[in-house]
């Protein structure tokens, strides 16, 4: 169960998300459990993931905002191990280095930078740019049969 606080801060987020999406990326929380949100990166353009659709989801503490979120890619991208926490400086691996002025656009956004990069984390993986285009392709196709998809952004 969400605090009070978690629950007000995110549900500010989230209006702000919807007036002012960040550039390639959707996020919402489920409707019964609002310390849990979905995300899609869409393949910003000149990358191997142009074109590709990436489902996400953020699970956040009930401490948030004074505590990250653990975050996981759902859809397969050559980049991210699918359903493992992944390890950036604004998750649940790094509680030292959270700051709660960042919020839910901030993390999507430092992750698409981390996709689009060659970082190795835990969480993270490589393959060559010719698989990052393949399963860009499949992305959509992946996700349409996602149960968790469906469940959290409808029949898209």
């Amino acid at each position: 169960m969400a605090s009070k606080t978690a629950t007000k801060r995110l549900t500010k987020e989230y209006a702000l998300m919807k007036k002012s999406p960040p550039e390639y990326i959707t996020a919402k929380p489920l409707d019964k459990n609002i310390l849990e949100w979905h995300f899609i990166i869409t393949g910003p353009p000149e990358t191997p993931f142009e074109g590709g659709e990436y489902h996400g989801r953020l699970l956040f503490p009930k401490e948030y905002p004074f505590q990250p979120p653990a975050i996981q890619m759902i859809t397969p991208s050559g980049r991210f191990e699918v359903n493992k926490d992944i390890c950036t400086s604004m998750s649940n691996y790094h509680p030292q280095s959270w700051n709660p002025a960042w919020s839910v656009a901030t993390i999507i956004t430092g992750l698409m930078s981390m996709m689009t990069g060659d970082e190795v984390t835990t969480g993270g993986m490589t393959s060559s740019d010719a698989v990052k285009a393949q399963l860009a392709r499949e992305s959509r196709a992946f996700n349409k049969a996602s149960v968790m998809y469906k469940n959290a952004f409808g029949t898209q």
